[in-house]
């Protein structure tokens, strides 16, 4: 979910003029390879200074009826929607009818806030401490196929106890997004849909953009799709009234770069109050967040980055932009099994030529020593620097450990991924701490403590007769289905357009992964059936219902 900031001009113009063959290329080949030709597909765009670069459809767009995917293709957009709707409040902010400031009890005045102090700024940087509703059990075992209206739903999650006070805390949530789209109504009369349309959508001559409909009939939709337990299969079925201003909206990678650059000419807000939203939110404690009035932020080569991405049954997105070289790239796919975040990601850094292929700086146990350690960052995270089997590697607290390539002094990268690591030195010369740097986030800063690092966890043997009662699919949101399964004596987890992961036992019933700080836990109804899990991860606790 995040997009980009700009650069040069004549150089980059240049660049393009006579570097496109290199990279172009090389993004075909990403592409080929990501999204095979009888396989799901999606459409990329890539464009830079008012032209389109490159425009291309790979793979199927309709697998029943073999129908290619084409660029004209319209897809469900998911949360790339929230920038659209981040941009609907800063325009009614301009015309003087809402302040960020502004409680939402003056526009919602029943909401019960529980003594806190909600504003309009806290619901489009994720920090009102609101439960978001895709993340209650209830939505994906009884709501997603109920037609509901705003008001509705909002009596689903109103109730709940805060997860935080406002402002204290980060925490992705798409109930503060279904709220803004209700005070756009309030403020303006007219449904969120008719608001995005009338506003939006018509005087940008975007025709191919539209609120999500199953029942409409959609010119050049793509069919979604999603993993299933014998391969890939058609989407589960969702209202589209359920993601609303979240995320109900549908358009083309052109559309959007139609979007991208008429909002970076100042043609629906101010370019000031454009520039507000690509600030990171920053927290009562003082910490930045990595995310501004709908969309992420990040850095690339020490630019600004601003990007986001979506997801809903059937379809993943990602739209990047980088203000400063005003490029702008967008992947998206009609299918729940492969994220084009990553190659959309890739394709950027093959555009700026920034993927060339790093020497390798050969080094030692003796040269490999002063980096070792522990270091801690400002969440309270730990990572371990240590020599083993003759790389120096680097292992969070929960995970497995990886190895880190230098490519200059103090300098190190991860193989096959996006993020590097620089450690910082003191005016004398002692290592003092390290960075952690990718295009998705903001830099992370570590430094040394010497807290223990201690992985408790400990693996147990577990039988696989106990495995297999673990196996099938369990629905945690309409957006994040787990596939439990059972391989050679081994639990493995695949979540929704990710990669597959190993589980290790610590008891009969609880397993943790070792890519990242999360544990699994089954349980059993009153007849001895497996019919749920909890994924523990960022101190959050997701309930998944056995759907299959």
């Amino acid at each position: 979910m995040q997009k980009i900031a700009i650069t040069c001009c004549l150089l980059l113009i240049t660049v393009f003029s006579f570097g496109q063959q290199s990279w172009e290329k090389q993004v075909d080949s990403m592409l080929n390879k990501t999204f095979p030709a009888k396989g799901s597909g999606a459409t990329a765009i890539i464009a830079q200074k008012g032209q389109i670069l490159y425009h291309k459809a790979f793979g199927m767009a309709d697998l029943e009826n073999k129908i290619p995917m084409r660029t004209e293709m319209v897809f469900r957009i998911g949360s790339i929607s929230k920038q659209f709707t981040a941009v609907a409040i800063l325009k009614l902010m301009e015309e003087g009818k809402i302040s960020l400031q502004d409680e939402i009890t003056k526009y919602i005045p029943d909401y019960p806030t529980q003594g806190y102090k909600v504003t309009i700024e806290h619901l489009l940087t994720h920090t009102s401490g609101i439960v978001s509703y895709t993340n209650m059990a209830k939505f994906g075992s009884e709501l997603m196929t109920r037609d509901m209206k705003p008001t509705e739903l909002i009596d689903v999650f109103k109730n709940e106890k805060f997860e935080f006070a406002p402002g204290e805390k980060w925490n992705y949530n798409n109930s503060g997004y279904f709220l803004l789209g209700y005070i756009i109504e309030k403020i303006t009369g007219i449904t969120y849909a008719d608001y995005i349309e009338k506003t939006i959508f018509q005087p940008l001559g975007m025709k191919n953009s539209l609120y999500g409909s199953n029942s409409k009939l959609i010119p050049n939709r793509a069919q979604g799709y999603e993993p299933g337990p014998t391969g890939i299969q058609n989407a589960s079925y969702l209202s589209m009234t359920l993601p609303y201003a979240a995320g109900s909206l549908m358009s083309t990678v052109n559309d959007c770069y139609i979007w991208n650059k008429a909002l970076n000419e100042g043609k629906i807000i101010k370019r000031e109050t454009l520039e507000k939203a690509f600030v990171p939110y920053v927290l009562k404690s003082g910490k930045k967040t990595s995310y501004g009035y709908g969309w992420s932020i990040g850095e690339i080569e020490g630019q600004k980055l601003v990007q986001h991405s979506g997801g809903i049954n059937g379809f993943l997105t990602n739209g990047i932009y980088v203000p400063s070289k005003d490029v702008y790239i967008a992947v998206f796919s009609n299918s729940n099994a492969i994220a084009p975040i990553e190659v959309s990601q890739r394709m950027l850094q093959a555009v700026l030529g920034l993927n060339k292929p790093k020497t390798i700086v050969k080094i030692d146990s003796v040269k490999a020593k002063e980096y070792t350690g522990v270091f801690e960052n400002e969440d309270g995270d730990l990572r371990k620097i240590s020599w083993a089997n003759g790389r120096l590697q680097s292992q969070r607290l929960g995970a497995a450990a990886f190895d880190l390539l230098m490519f200059e002094k103090d300098k190190f990268y991860f193989q096959n991924s996006p993020t590097e690591l620089y450690f910082t030195r003191d005016a004398k010369g002692a290592i003092n701490g390290l960075l952690t740097k990718n295009i998705t986030d903001l830099p992370q800063v570590w430094k040394p403590t010497k807290k223990p690092f201690e992985n408790a966890r400990k693996e147990v043997q577990v039988a696989e007769s106990i495995l297999k009662t673990y196996e099938g699919e369990y629905e945690i949101s309409s957006n994040l289905k787990l596939k439990i399964s059972v391989d050679k004596g081994t639990l493995k987890v695949s979540p929704t357009g990710q990669p597959t992961f190993e589980l290790f036992p610590e008891s009969d019933t609880k397993f943790f992964l070792k890519v990242v700080n999360a544990q699994i836990q089954f349980f059993k109804n009153d007849k001895g059936e497996v019919d749920r899990l909890i994924l523990y991860q960022g101190g959050q606790e997701m309930t998944g219902k056995k759907i299959q």
